[in-house]
């Protein structure tokens, strides 16, 4: 057990990982707040609170999530650095859950703090900013509201960091240089082909269609009206389930097994 997992060596491989590019590693976070901070403050002067809530929500952590893991295990970008990687004295096991920890864990919990401190800022400033003795006030005041952490957006874009950092994990030690770039293309191109194929199945099944959610829905032209068909339960619940455990613990898991593999 000892030659997989050691307290003592992960400490110090933990330790090495951030001393060795802690400009890097510091300064890549920062930058992905930063552009969530810039983002927010754009969609709310063009959008209004809800979009730039869910905006830079979605960006921060779904998108911050991808670049954190590439970052992580980007030292397959070279045959050098993968190799000099490969040799430090850790193990498989202890290198994959130093990747985890930073861009699965650590990054999470500053964004989801650094995320809510910045929403209640501007939401208490446009609070104050409201005229008491106005009319509207009291719409005005519970129309902005800081965004729910805990709400179905937030649990959608919770999935969506699950599976985009799983991605990008697996990427960065299948495909070793670019792997940012082919990992972004594959899965830009495995939601296509998805999307497609459920249009396609949706309009042989139904014909004409005004819309189909991602196995989820369709909808059908009715006259001058619209009809909705929803997926029936216990196949939303199995795509449910497949699409927020099933598949991100897979490509979480994948990494561990390539680490493995590289280093044998």
């Amino acid at each position: 057990m000892n030659n997989t997992f050691s307290i003592k060596r992960f400490k110090l491989l933990f330790r090495k990982t951030i001393a060795e590019r802690p400009v890097q590693t510091i300064g890549v976070m920062a930058l992905l707040l930063v552009l969530s901070l810039i983002l927010y403050v754009a969609a709310k002067e063009l959008a209004g609170f809800n979009a730039a809530q869910n905006l830079s929500f979605i960006w921060g952590l779904a998108g911050g999530g991808f670049f954190m893991a590439s970052f992580v295990f980007g030292y397959f970008g070279t045959n050098a650095s993968g190799s000099s990687y490969l040799t430090l004295p850790a193990s498989y096991l202890e290198k994959w859950l130093c990747g985890i920890l930073i861009a699965g864990v650590l990054y999470l919990i500053i964004f989801l703090l650094f995320y809510h401190l910045m929403d209640i800022a501007f939401v208490e400033a446009y609070h104050h900013s409201l005229d008491p003795s106005s009319l509207s006030y009291k719409q005005q005041y519970d129309s902005v509201y800081p965004f729910d952490l805990t709400g179905r957006i937030a649990g959608k874009v919770y999935a969506m960091f699950l599976m985009l950092a799983g991605a990008m994990f697996t990427g960065a030690l299948y495909f070793n240089k670019s792997a940012f770039i082919k990992t972004a293309i594959f899965c830009c191109s495995i939601f296509l082909v998805l999307f497609g194929l459920n249009w396609l199945t949706a309009t042989m099944l139904f014909g004409h269609i005004n819309d189909a959610g991602l196995y989820n829905h369709v909808t059908l032209p009715l006259g001058k009206e619209e009809a909705t068909l929803l997926m029936p339960a216990s196949t939303e619940s199995l795509f449910l389930t497949t699409t927020l455990y099933i598949i991100p613990a897979v490509l979480w898991l994948l990494p561990l097994i390539r680490l493995r593999e590289k280093e044998f």
